[in-house]
Order: C-alpha cells, then sequence, then structure tokens
C-alpha cells in the first residue's frame, strides 16, 4: 500500500455493531432514524421517518417542494442496486420561449419560474410503500412532532434568514410571516416550529385514514393508505396551494417579477419511480450511480480514468495524487455538460475502458486550463458560454446564499443499513426556504431545480417540458462479492461526487476506516460550468483545505492550479454506513465539519 498513512486521531470513533446504523447531515434526523430501527423498523422506515425530520430541521437545505435522489439494496436482493427517482420533470409551460419572452436569459436560482414538478414526497412514500413495513402515521410522527411542537434552530438557519431578511420583507411576506415571527431572526438554540407543515402531514395521514369512512370498513391495506396520501399530495389540497401559489407575480433573482408555470396537470401527472443504475467495476467493488439524467455518472467516469494509474497517482494527500485526481475530475465534469441530460446520453461510451484510455492521456505534469469534453462517435459536444465573473464560494456543503436568494451548495444527506442487511443512500435537497415564496397553508415553498437547465436549443440539458432538469443529487451504494457493502454521499453540489471520490480512493485502496477517510482534508475543483445560477467557471481553480498542506498545496500551485485556501475543516459532509456481508458487522461515521452531522448505531 502505498497511500499516505491516516492520522491516528479520529474526530469521533468509526461506530460498529450489528443491529443498525444511520447517519447523517443532522443529529435529529440520525436519532430518528436509529428510533424507528430500536422500535422494529427496518432501514426503509427509518429513512423515511428521517427524511422528513429533515424537512424540519434543514429547511435552509431542504423542503418537501424539492427532489431527491437515493441508491438502495434490499436484504431479498442484496446485489441489486435500485435508483430510487424523485427528479420532477420541467412542467409544460416551462418552455424556452416562454422564460426568454420574460427577458431571461438564464432560468432564475430563485422564485417560482425556477420550480420543476416536486418529487421529493412522492418518491419517499413510494421507497415507504414498497419496501417499508410501518404505517405512515408512524413513520410521520416525528416530523409532525418537531413541526408542532418545536426544535432547537441551527446557527445556519437563522444565517440563511438573515442574509434573505431584506428580500422576505419587500417582497416575499409569506415567507416573513414563517420564518420571521414578530420581524425577528431566530437566535441558536431557540424552539422553533411549523405549525403549517405539521398540518399538512397530519392531513396526508388523514387522507389514508379515510379511506374506510366511504364503504364502512375500518382500514384498507398499508399500501393503499399511503397511496392515498400520495394521491393526496399530486391532486389534492397540497397541489391546488402550489398551483395557486405561482399565480401571483413576485421577486426572482433575475430581479423582476414573474408568475411561475406550475399546473395541476404537472403534479397530476409526476410518479416518481425505480431505475437501474449506471455501474463501474473499480478495484475489485461495483460503484452504483443514477443514471446521467443526474451527474452521477461523472463519478465513475472518473474512476475509470484514475484505474490506469499506479497507486501513487491516487492518493489525495500527496502532490502527485491531488494534482491526478483534479486533472481526472475536469474531465469527467467537461463531458457532464458536453453530454448529460435527460435523453439519449452515450453513456455505454463514455464508461467503456477505451474511452477512459483516452481521457487519461489528456493528464500532464501541469494543470489544464481548458474546458476539454471528449469526442463521442455520431455526437457533437455541447460547449457552453464559459462565464468567469462571480467565483464559486467554498464551503461545507451549507448554502451560501446572496440578498436575491441565489443559493449554492445546499442539500442534506443520510445513510441506513438494519441488521438484515437493507441499506440506502439518499440525498435529498431543493425547497429551501429561500427558494422562492413559502406556501402560507402548506408551511413550505417550491424547489429551483430548473435553474440547472440552459435556454439555448441544443444542449443536452436544455429547459424541455417534461424533461429531468440534470440533477447535482447523487448518493452512492458501494456493491463487493454481489452485495452492498456501503452506502455514502455529501451535501455539496457540483462538489458531492468530488468529495465522495475522495472517500472511495481512500478507503477501497488506501485503506483507511470509514471516519478517516471523512475526517481527511479534501479538495475540488472549480473548473468548470457549475450547475447553478449564475453558471460561472474558474479556469484551472481548485478549492483545498489547508490541512492539505503547505509543501502539497505550494506543488499544486507551482503545477499551474489556482488554488483557493478553504480553510482547515471546511469542504464536504460526508455521511457513510457500512456492512461487511460475511460477518453481519455494521459500521458508520459522519462528517464533523460544521459540528451538525452524526452517526448512530449498536
Amino acid at each position: 500500500m502505498s497511500f499516505t498513512r491516516p492520522v491516528a486521531f479520529t474526530t469521533r470513533p468509526t461506530l460498529r455493531g450489528t443491529f443498525g446504523m444511520a447517519a447523517s447531515t443532522h443529529w435529529l434526523a440520525t436519532a430518528t432514524a436509529q428510533a424507528v430501527l430500536e422500535r422494529g423498523g427496518n432501514a426503509f422506515d427509518a429513512a423515511v421517518a428521517s427524511a422528513f425530520v429533515l424537512h424540519v430541521v434543514e429547511p435552509h437545505l431542504n423542503g418537501p417542494g424539492g427532489d431527491l435522489t437515493a441508491v438502495f439494496s434490499t436484504a431479498v436482493e442484496p446485489g441489486k442496486p435500485v435508483v430510487l427517482m424523485g427528479q420532477g420533470p420541467a412542467p409544460q409551460g416551462a418552455t424556452v420561449e416562454h422564460y426568454r419572452a420574460e427577458g431571461l436569459s438564464l432560468v432564475p436560482g430563485t422564485g417560482a419560474l425556477a420550480a420543476a414538478v416536486p418529487g421529493a414526497v412522492d418518491a419517499w412514500l413510494l421507497l415507504l410503500r414498497d419496501h417499508g413495513s410501518w404505517e405512515l402515521a408512524e413513520v410521520l410522527d416525528f416530523a409532525i412532532r418537531y413541526a408542532r411542537d418545536g426544535h432547537p434552530v441551527l446557527a445556519r438557519v437563522g444565517a440563511t434568514i438573515a442574509s434573505v431578511a431584506g428580500l422576505f420583507r419587500d417582497y416575499w411576506p409569506s415567507s416573513a410571516e414563517l420564518w420571521m415571527p414578530g420581524g425577528r431572526i431566530p437566535e441558536e438554540g431557540e424552539l422553533i416550529g411549523n405549525a403549517a407543515y405539521a398540518r399538512t402531514l397530519q392531513r396526508l395521514v388523514q387522507a389514508g385514514a379515510g379511506l374506510g369512512e366511504t364503504d364502512g370498513t375500518a382500514a384498507h391495506t398499508r399500501e393503499a393508505r399511503i397511496d392515498a396520501a400520495r394521491r393526496e399530495w399530486r391532486e389534492g389540497f397540497v397541489a391546488r396551494a402550489m398551483v395557486e401559489s405561482v399565480q401571483t407575480p413576485h421577486r426572482h433573482s433575475s430581479g423582476a417579477d414573474h408568475r411561475g408555470v406550475l399546473a395541476l396537470t404537472d403534479l397530476a401527472g409526476f410518479s416518481a419511480g425505480y431505475e437501474a443504475p449506471a455501474t463501474l467495476e473499480f478495484r475489485g467493488h461495483t460503484i452504483a450511480k443514477t443514471g446521467p439524467w443526474g451527474q452521477g455518472p461523472a463519478l465513475l467516469q472518473t474512476l475509470a480514468i484514475l484505474d490506469g494509474f499506479d497507486d501513487a497517482h491516487l492518493d489525495p494527500s500527496t502532490e502527485l495524487g491531488a494534482h491526478t485526481i483534479l486533472e481526472a475530475m475536469k474531465l469527467a465534469l467537461a463531458d457532464r455538460e458536453a453530454y448529460y441530460g435527460d435523453g439519449d446520453v452515450p453513456l455505454a461510451e463514455l464508461l467503456s475502458p477505451e474511452y477512459a484510455v483516452s481521457r487519461r492521456a489528456l493528464i500532464s505534469e501541469t494543470a489544464s486550463l481548458e474546458f476539454r469534453p471528449g469526442h463521442l462517435t455520431g455526437h457533437e459536444p455541447y460547449i457552453p458560454a464559459l462565464r468567469t465573473e462571480g467565483a464559486t464560494e467554498a464551503g461545507t456543503g451549507e448554502p451560501t446564499v446572496s440578498p436575491s436568494g441565489e443559493t449554492r451548495g445546499d442539500t442534506c444527506h443520510l445513510d441506513v443499513v438494519d441488521r438484515w442487511g437493507n441499506m440506502v443512500s439518499a440525498t435529498p435537497s431543493g425547497g429551501w426556504l429561500q427558494s422562492s415564496p413559502a406556501i402560507a397553508e402548506l408551511g413550505f415553498c417550491l424547489g429551483t431545480r430548473l435553474q440547472t437547465t440552459w435556454l439555448e436549443p441544443g444542449t443536452p440539458s436544455t429547459l424541455t417540458p417534461g424533461k429531468r432538469p440534470r440533477t447535482t443529487l447523487t448518493p452512492t451504494l458501494v456493491l463487493r462479492d454481489g452485495a452492498a457493502v456501503s452506502a455514502l454521499g455529501s451535501p455539496g453540489g457540483d462538489q458531492q461526487d468530488q468529495w465522495q471520490l475522495l472517500y472511495l480512493l481512500r478507503t477501497i485502496v488506501g485503506g483507511y476506516s470509514p471516519q478517516q477517510a471523512i475526517d481527511a482534508p479534501a479538495f475540488h475543483t472549480t473548473s468548470m460550468p457549475g450547475s447553478f445560477w449564475p453558471r460561472t467557471w474558474e479556469p484551472g481553480g481548485a478549492v483545498v483545505e489547508d490541512r492539505l498542506g503547505g509543501e502539497v498545496i505550494a506543488g499544486l500551485e507551482r503545477r499551474g492550479h489556482r488554488i483557493t485556501r478553504a480553510g482547515d475543516w471546511a469542504l464536504g459532509r460526508l455521511s457513510a454506513v457500512v456492512r461487511d456481508p460475511r460477518t453481519g458487522v455494521l459500521q458508520a461515521a459522519a462528517n464533523p465539519r460544521g459540528a451538525q452531522g452524526y452517526a448512530a448505531g449498536r
């Protein structure tokens, strides 16, 4: 093994046990998941309960009006990874012509024009119906209680509200009423609730409980009760309130007022679903990701490029390793921009060994400052307008929010594994409190995922009614010898797969424990067009944690990387769970950065 040895000290232990493990970006969500496991629920019950709690306790990072992707494996079919698809498409009224007529050259970063059809809630309920064991009322009870009775608010929630307080007061009064009651920004640790969202969840439960009222039966099946809640979400009071909310023109990040285009037919016509993952074999492991309607295959492409190097080139803690990894990332992310989208993507060629060889040959001893997508048979790479104004900020996956509500790097993550071997990695996001005006009767707002589409014709991710925007949400499932062995992920927008890549290299190649890999110094490239408004890039840009070391950082600068130092503990919010199928021993680890993520288990 030629990797730099990890330091003996870790910020917290890698948890080990045999009963069940959970890890997430907030300790209350982790505790909720573990509580479900302790009461006999399986990993899917636990994940869904945890996810709805995240709506309440991390409202600046996700919400019910947002989206999610997950990758999971069941104990019944442990070697079959499945993608849970909770990414809604563009509404039928979301045409390039309409947005151009509104005077826009980019889809705004905030406001209802940026809203895709919300997909997260339907996806969670689908997963619960098909793979969970608990009743909907039991699963939602945790979130209902926190929303109704309050929870100690994070300092970052208050900081996010403070950054957009002027927008709320001047243009989004419903958001000011919900998040600044009495005109005051909540303080860290203050108990805050969301009574409107508690009522929304209670009404979803009642939709299922009321099934027997018309025929006098006490109840239908658990599955029918969950489907009744899904219908209420897509066609009932929730759908009607969402559609009504976008009819009033409101301020967008463009600086102008616009109406949204979401319609009842859009909501009724969407259903979450399951898909086969994109996969790649790497050093005896199968890495499973979403298809190219998400950015997940860029991680697979990067691994395919790196797999042709010796181990010394794969060590993120050295100058040689960091340089090689950054250059491989740039090549894969250039292909992401040139080819990925909800359509005909030549993924087999992008992941082929032959293509990886051609891309690997482009990596030299110095940093590239160019945008270099590859050339594929029968496909012309899309080259976006490369905007450099407005540098991409460094951060831990917490949001960077401008006064207009523009947000970068904002997501949650959760991982769960149970004693039977069910395992799930999920990344919910969107519908942040700063996305668009709050819908007062529902207690949440719509998301802004359409900002990842382009208004130019002919791109692989041009705004198109009925098509999914290319999402950055990218959880990971790792399999070995026909069984799932690890679930992991991170918030962070374009950085999610970059930070996960470092974890995979350190654990699979370097032999690090999960917590050692999460604690180790992180970095990422900004040398690609950002997925979020205003879609800028920084040629040769690399953001590094100072703990990477002065000698390594200086070496990267000599090679031509344009370095931004982020601080000692600034990048990534990874969490992970692990299972050894031979022994049944489980592990879990979570990120210390931001003092928010936690793992639990026994």
